[in-house]
């Protein structure tokens, strides 16, 4: 690692020889497989802009010159660029994060990981540099796949509005978002990757038809004339000149003294330009290449000579859905699969391969996929779209006046519900039972093991008038948290042993242990406790209001924001009831949170057995108290 230790800020790129920029990649490359296999992290991505990373900070001067990173998880190479080269702790707490962090560097700008984000903070910082009077460029740094998301678009139409604001958009197309990128974007610049140069087709036909009598050489004239159309046949890229943009490329991506040569041309430009560079996901490490699925787009720890995982941490929940999709799709074919882009990470594979013509994938267009699925369950079938929790916020707009207004039959399966952790701040699924509550007729399931998973998706595709959500973890399923009995809805999985108990706990999805943990904690202090789990959060059940009146205190425990979740609903449901008790939420404080491990992350939000069973007891107590005032005051005054 010589060269790469030796680098502090991107200027001290400038005095390498292009022999040792060349050693400087393979130095990156190295580190990033040795570093990532250690702690996990985005692998695949990094490898395939090592040299567009070191020719964009060699052309543009950062950070008076603004780098932008859609979506981020490709910001590695940056990170080493710029000063961060210590990798022992990514993603953990106290260490570097996964994506770009103001904290960590004035390098960085955009800290949001969702995708298609980019080219609409690049309008608005080249907007600012104009009316501040600034010569700054703005680069902003999408990959293809990002580009099937309808804001990026939204974002090039306002782009091109002006010719003379210094934007500088780098497509880097890889083929591949998570997985191949799919639709007519990608079909576009396939043709572009394909295309061996329109000038190389004019000189061969014009041998042929410099050799043809009396038409040939006029024929070649009206061709050569019309170069701007023979151009766009042959390599479309009118696509983007169309929409006012200056269009350069394809560029390889690998190479350095190209990929300068044309990032110092669209730097020169004085205009909103498009550099369209081709790069290979996972470049340099053979097992990455390997990996058709995603070619290693994320990776925990792993052997770094083999690939291979260290361990197993058996059964994940997204499995368990993936393998009960399939179940249900040889039981009704009906049942149909939509994903934006994550076929893999959100577990459909199976379902894919088992019946592939009854899955869609609509690139990274959340928006998109629920109004699909109104249309898919308006059509006679029921659609389940698949997608991480965080990224449900992007469509709510479409799941309230599209699916829900319209009483559309859709599925929405919410994987990495509640805290994530070492994703940090916008990976944690922390809004979606919040954000939902608002949305009429829309029914809400919290599973808390694999058995209710299964239960509860099967539930949930029963219903043909509303949207369902189903929400579950990240990682490892644990053990099946059995129930003694059901109480109208809801599952009672710990009786309190007492005729007035003082407890009714509300248990939400993947924190069933957790609380049963709590209520045994609270038995020690002679604090009688029910533990239930409602299974269908929203709507809450009619049957919770006559249960909570037999107890002296109500306390929920949620996966989710305090701010309008569970806890919100189950006291208003209270309150509607007229049952007066007094009741205390635990949930997510409204703030984001730094990435760290989840178990971190909880402790830090005291969201843990020990903590919440500490103050449980303390409301218990006061409550005695209060009731032992109330007592002493009534009795007699003694002479």
């Amino acid at each position: 690692m010589a060269l790469l230790t030796r680098i502090r800020g991107p200027r001290d790129l400038d005095r390498l020889s292009s022999e040792q920029l060349e050693q400087l990649a393979e130095e990156i490359r190295t580190f990033l497989v040795d570093a990532v296999s250690k702690t996990g992290g985005h692998l695949g991505p990094n490898l395939g802009v090592v040299e567009l990373t070191i020719a964009l900070h060699r052309v543009f001067d950062s950070p008076k010159d603004r780098v932008l990173w859609d979506t981020g998880h490709q910001s590695y190479v940056h990170k080493l660029l710029t000063g961060r080269q210590d990798f022992s702790k990514l993603k953990m707490k106290g260490g570097l994060s996964g994506y770009p962090s103001q904290a960590e560097s004035e390098h960085d700008v955009i800290e949001n990981s969702h995708a298609s984000t980019v080219l609409g903070w690049a309008d608005g910082l080249a907007k600012a540099n104009e009316v501040l009077k600034k010569d700054d460029h703005v680069v902003a740094v999408i990959g293809d796949g990002a580009l099937t998301g309808g804001m990026a678009w939204e974002a090039l139409n306002n782009i091109a509005d002006a010719k003379d604001r210094q934007v500088v958009i780098v497509v880097n197309d890889n083929e591949r978002s998570y997985a191949p990128t799919i639709g007519g974007l990608a079909n576009h610049l396939a043709t572009l990757r394909t295309t061996d140069g329109y000038e190389r087709f004019l000189a061969r036909g014009k041998d042929i038809l410099e050799r043809t009598p009396v038409v040939g050489k006029p024929l070649y004239e009206t061709l050569h004339g019309a170069k701007k159309g023979l151009k766009d046949f042959i390599a479309p890229q009118g696509m983007f000149e169309d929409l006012g943009l200056k269009y350069v490329g394809p560029i390889d991506g690998h190479d350095i003294e190209a990929l300068e040569s044309a990032l110092t041309r669209a730097k020169r430009f004085g205009g909103p330009v498009i550099v369209h560079c081709l790069t290979e996901k996972g470049r340099g490490y053979q097992p990455a290449l390997q990996d058709e699925a995603d070619r290693f787009h994320a990776v925990g720890k792993i052997h770094p000579d083999t690939g291979l995982p260290i361990s197993s941490s058996g059964a994940d929940w997204t499995s368990v859905f993936g393998e009960e999709m399939v179940a249900l799709g040889k039981e009704r074919e009906d049942i149909v699969a939509i994903t934006a882009a994550m076929l893999q990470p959100v577990g459909l594979d199976k379902f894919a391969k088992a019946f592939p013509e009854r899955v869609f994938d609509v690139g990274i267009a959340e928006q998109h996929a629920a109004v699909s699925a109104a249309g898919l369950a308006t059509g006679g079938l029921h659609p389940v779209f698949a997608v991480y929790a965080t990224f449900l916020n992007r469509a709510f707009d479409q799941v309230l006046m599209d699916v829900a207004l319209h009483k559309c039959g859709v599925t929405f399966v919410l994987d990495r519900a509640g805290v994530t952790g070492t994703d940090g701040a916008s990976h944690n699924g922390m809004w979606d039972m919040s954000i939902l509550q608002v949305v009429p007729g829309l029914r809400l399931a919290a599973p808390r093991d694999a058995d209710q998973v299964r239960a509860q998706l099967r539930e949930a595709v029963e219903v043909t008038d509303a949207p369902t959500v189903v929400r579950f973890s990240k990682g490892a399923v644990g053990p099946a948290v059995p129930a003694l009995r059901r109480i109208g809805g809801m599952d009672v999985l710990r009786e309190a042993g007492s005729d007035k108990p003082d407890v009714l706990l509300v248990s939400v999805g993947a924190l069933a242990p957790m609380c049963l943990e709590i209520a045994g904690l609270l038995d020690q202090q002679g604090i009688s406790t029910t533990v239930i789990d409602p299974r269908w959060v929203k709507p809450v059940d009619e049957a919770l209001a006559p249960l909570a009146e037999r107890h002296r205190v109500v306390v929920t425990v949620e996966d989710n924001s305090r701010v309008g979740g569970v806890g919100s609903a189950v006291a208003q449901a209270l309150r509607d009831a007229g049952v007066d008790v007094p009741l205390r939420d635990f949930g997510i404080p409204p703030r984001f949170l730094d990435h760290a491990s989840r178990g971190e992350v909880l402790a830090e939000i005291g969201l843990t057995a020990p903590d919440i069973a500490r103050q449980v007891t303390g409301l218990v107590s006061r409550l005695d108290g209060r009731y032992e005032s109330s007592s002493k005051a009534v009795e007699p005054a003694r002479d």
